[in-house]
């Protein structure tokens, strides 16, 4: 076996406690502003899809949405939603303990830009991650052979670790011959995770 020279993670269900981000937003703001969580995440999806390859922006959107809705929602709600991103700790102080073994580390993740820079400037991404890859500023996300092979660079892909909540994200790098390990984020089991980095040399 190839010893791993880069380990990549998912972002929303492995980093942080919601199944995607597309959940912590409509959990947020249904429960603050005491919507039906339902019919906002119906009108909210309407979008997502185009949130999360750049092709639109929530500022864009943001007062059709509300119309849709018949509410009128301030955008510092949307922003409060996504600092208030519930991050698992835990699973954070995995990527600096493979970071220590000097292990290169990567996010790859479909996502909406805005959403990832408020995130990043409250938690920091850049101390764990040695690279990070958006759906949102690139235009094509894990749906694309492209990001992969773009975030690996000149690393051959038996050489990466690519870990995702979602089993469909998972086809893709297989087929590139990435070492894939599906992350349940319902049992959110970091017990077994590690066992599994473990058979490939980490922690």
């Amino acid at each position: 076996m190839r010893s791993i020279n880069i380990v990549l993670f998912d972002y929303d269900g492995v980093m942080t406690l919601d199944k995607s981000g597309t959940e912590s937003i409509c959990n947020y703001i249904s429960k603050n502003l005491n919507i039906d969580y339902t019919i906002f995440e119906k009108e909210y999806r309407k979008y997502n899809t185009d949130l999360n390859c750049g092709k639109i922006t929530h500022e864009e959107i943001w007062k059709q949405l509300c119309e849709s809705l018949n509410i009128d929602i301030p955008i510092s709600v949307l922003h409060d939603s996504f600092d208030n991103t519930p991050i698992d700790n835990e699973m954070h102080e995995l990527v600096l303990q493979i970071k220590h073994q000097k292990i290169k580390t990567g996010l790859i993740t479909d996502n909406k830009v805005d959403r990832m820079k408020f995130i990043n400037k409250k938690f920091n991404l850049n101390k764990y991650f040695d690279i990070i890859a958006i759906s949102g500023e690139l235009g094509y996300g894990k749906e694309s052979d492209r990001i992969f092979i773009e975030t690996l660079g000149e690393i051959k892909p038996e050489e990466s670790i690519f870990i995702d909540n979602q089993e469909k994200n998972l086809i893709i790098p297989k087929k590139l011959g990435i070492n894939t390990i599906h992350y349940n984020d319902k049992e959110r089991n970091l017990f077994e995770l590690k066992n599994k980095l473990k058979e490939y040399g980490i922690i």
